[in-house]
């Protein structure tokens, strides 16, 4: 064989099961070949070409996933609510806890209070968590500023965790969360500021790669939320939205109608959404972990979804109030048996839906030629123990770009 035939790469990895969460499907005896922190080759053994490695890695038969993605999180905030926790396990609601100025609000003032500094170190043992547990990219949200300083301050820390730890970072301004207290009464003068002044700032800053809103009645109504999707888009910014979890405010349709990357909760979600989120391509991101925090009892409309070809993705939602969870294992095993998810719809919506949730497909979320090398490499025997185990942890090892 001629040398022009040999592929030259920094590392394989043979002696492997792939769930490729790509055409591929499963292959039982796989290769993954890298270079320069990119998949070269991806697929079985029988059908590779050659190739001269610095590193070869026989992997003894375990399975291989794309690392895995948490598509929606809040995990750059200072603070905690378990007191919160405890007023509603004595049966307040989320809204009269927020009324009564808590929920946001108080993360709010915690999260203003502490610096850039601050924020960084309170967040790391939360993404340590997720990156145990294979998570190679991750969306953090702002959101408990919501001024101008505090919210670049909050999208900067999410930056310096993405630095501080071998992990790709997303970010979202989450500016239109809550109501401002400097704004109280005036919900369309803060989406004014939101939309004159912090859209801008961060759009400029390059701190922020999309724009969220929460489209609820303890939150802002579709027409607010619209103005910051105009803005955003202005500004070059794709859009995503908190919609449907307490009520429907028809948030998602209005998302589709942008074009929206996703609507996320969807609790009561409608049909129309339903329509309008399929013929958008806007991904279901679904939240099983506020769901049961928070005891709600109604269900995302999952087979509707399914048969509408509506692609989900599941995400922890770590937050301090709804959802405290820093296990993207756990969100699937809760998806699974709170919304009745599918082994294969739990696997793929942490890797290849969670991707298109923040706009990445092309670039992570299945084991392809082309892709960055984001491996996640597990000691079971088949992938549903991904999902079946609730508190085990059977990652053997994390690969972020080739290392």
């Amino acid at each position: 064989m001629s040398c022009e035939s040999v592929i030259v790469c920094d590392r394989i990895w043979q002696g492997a099961r792939l769930a490729t969460m790509a055409a591929a499907g499963v292959v039982d005896d796989g290769v993954i070949a890298c270079r320069d922190g990119q998949i070269v080759y991806a697929g079985s053994r029988l059908d590779a070409p050659v190739f001269k490695a610095t590193v070869v890695v026989n992997c003894a038969g375990r399975w291989i996933t794309p690392g895995l993605i948490d598509c929606h999180t809040h995990l750059v905030h200072a603070g905690n609510r378990a007191h919160e926790f405890e007023l509603r396990l004595a049966g307040a609601s989320y809204e009269e806890i927020a009324r009564a100025g808590g929920g946001i609000v108080s993360t709010m003032k915690a999260t203003r209070a502490a610096s850039e500094g601050d924020l960084v170190a309170a967040a790391l043992p939360r993404l340590d968590a997720l990156i145990a547990e294979g998570v190679t990219t991750i969306e953090i949200k702002s959101g408990y500023g919501l001024s101008l300083d505090d919210e670049l301050k909050m999208l900067s820390a999410a930056r310096q965790l993405g630095t501080a730890r071998g992990v790709t970072v997303k970010t979202s301004l989450l500016a239109a969360h809550a109501l401002l207290p400097e704004f109280a009464g005036d919900a369309d003068g803060y989406i004014a500021h939101v939309c004159d002044t912090i859209i801008p700032a961060a759009a400029q800053s390059g701190l922020a790669d999309a724009v969220d809103g929460f489209c609820e009645a303890i939150g802002f109504t579709p027409a607010q939320i619209e103005r910051v999707f105009q803005v955003a888009m202005a500004h070059g910014l794709p859009v995503k939205l908190h919609a449907e979890q307490l009520s429907n405010s028809n948030g998602a349709a209005l998302a589709a109608r942008y074009k929206a990357l996703s609507a996320d909760h969807l609790e009561h979600l409608d049909e129309g959404g339903i329509s309008a989120m399929a013929a958008a391509g806007t991904i279901a991101v679904l939240l099983p972990g506020a769901y049961y925090f928070t005891r709600e009892t109604l269900p995302p409309p999952i087979a509707k979804l399914r048969a509408a070809g509506v692609p989900m993705a599941l995400a922890t939602d770590c937050n301090p109030g709804t959802s405290p969870l820093t296990s993207l294992l756990l969100a699937m095993n809760m998806g699974a048996t709170l919304f009745c998810l599918t082994v294969e719809e739990c696997l793929a919506g942490v890797t290849r839906e969670a991707a298109r949730a923040l706009g990445m497909l092309d670039q992570v979320g299945t084991l392809e030629a082309g892709k960055a090398c984001d491996l996640a490499i597990w000691d079971i025997e088949r992938p549903a123990e991904l999902v079946y185990r609730i508190g085990a942890n059977p990652l053997h090892q994390r690969i972020w770009r080739g290392q």
